[in-house]
């Protein structure tokens, strides 16, 4: 039933969008949720056009931004390519941070006991044990959801904070450096567990995962068996069993391969960049993530678009750092941008049409 706004005006709900539509109301969401953050920013007396033109500059302007930019993207990227997994199913996963650190926690757990390892089976088996630690992560909260139908969405937001304190406690306890300064640090990966990195800059081989990742889920969601058991599950629990599909199944899998990718994002952070667990190795990826996912409208080849685009943000938010502004104020466009994307999906999923005047 079409929802009356004004007059003979009304709401009708339409069945998809267009290509089209949808990139152009995308594209025009975020251009006014830039236009509504230079407001905020001439409020407080700054100038928009000299701060935006720093992030740019800082992101893009140099062969040096470039490569930051693309070192902060490949964590953004795999994370957010996770969590769209989960939420092509309509699950919530809200714990790609949490399933990040266990990642971490898994690669390192590897790198510390095993160092002497051959690079070929090492890394490998860092990437493996990534792997089981994050889709364990994400598979905690599926067992309830499945069977209990529990929020997923508490769950895995409750299970970040475990999973950064587990961190915390690790690298100011056991696995502490002696010659760290007594800093909250592990010792330093030898070079068998640290992933190489391209050239001279930071940006490590990890970045082919982003690229292979992005392929085989656009595959898999859009052209599998599978991928249209995500969708119609996702859709309606009943229409799925009737059809014979195993719902339950599905949670456990979907949210455990979600898991999976946040963890080997994880992963990738300590061995790619870092080259040693630390209390802080990430200022909010698994939470940037889920507006990534949102922006690219769950598209795996999108979302490797939007997360270079917010990894330049990122990158351009540290720089306006040292120009006296606080960190959080990417944070503040990335929250502005999100949020008129999300009101721009009214209009992706409903036109506005006149009521026919009866004779």
């Amino acid at each position: 039933m079409p929802l009356k706004i004004f007059g003979d005006w009304r709401l009708k709900k339409v069945e998809q969008a267009s290509p089209l539509k949808t990139v152009v109301i995308t594209l025009i969401s975020i251009c006014l949720g830039l236009l509504f953050s230079a407001l905020l920013l001439l409020f407080t007396g700054n100038d928009p056009g000299e701060i935006y033109g720093d992030i740019v500059f800082a992101s893009v302007g140099s062969a040096y931004g470039w490569s930051e930019t693309l070192v902060e993207m490949t964590p953004l990227a795999l994370c957010a390519l996770g969590v769209s997994v989960a939420f092509r199913m309509k699950l919530w996963n809200i714990g790609a941070e949490g399933q990040f650190y266990m990642g971490a926690f898994g690669a390192t757990f590897c790198a510390l006991h095993f160092p002497n390892l051959s690079q070929w089976i090492l890394l490998p088996l860092m990437f493996v044990a990534a792997l089981i630690c994050g889709g364990i992560w994400g598979l905690i909260p599926a067992i309830p959801k499945a069977l209990w139908n529990v929020n997923e969405t508490i769950s895995t937001l409750l299970l970040n904070y475990i999973a950064i304190s587990w961190v915390a406690y690790l690298v100011f306890g056991p696995w502490k450096d002696p010659s760290g300064n007594n800093f909250p640090l592990t010792a330093a990966f030898s070079n068998n567990a640290s992933i190489p990195s391209i050239g001279g800059t930071r940006i490590s081989y990890a970045i082919i995962l982003v690229a292979v990742f992005a392929v085989v889920l656009f595959l898999l969601l859009r052209h599998s068996k599978w991928g249209y058991e995500i969708r119609v599950s996702g859709s309606s629990r009943k229409a799925a069993e009737y059809a014979g599909m195993n719902y339950v199944r599905n949670i456990l899998v979907v949210l455990f391969i979600s898991g999976a990718i946040s963890g080997i994002a994880g992963m990738t952070e300590v061995s790619g960049v870092l080259h040693k667990l630390q209390q802080s190795i990430s200022p909010g990826y698994g939470y940037t993530a889920i507006i990534i996912a949102l922006l690219g409208r769950l598209n795996p080849l999108s979302i490797v678009l939007v997360s270079f685009l917010m990894g330049g943000l990122v990158v351009g938010g540290y720089d306006l750092q040292t120009l006296g502004f606080p960190s959080s104020i990417s944070s503040m466009f990335q929250g502005a941008i999100l949020f008129f994307v999300l009101a721009g999906e009214l209009f992706c999923n409903y036109r506005l049409v006149r009521k026919e005047v009866q004779a």
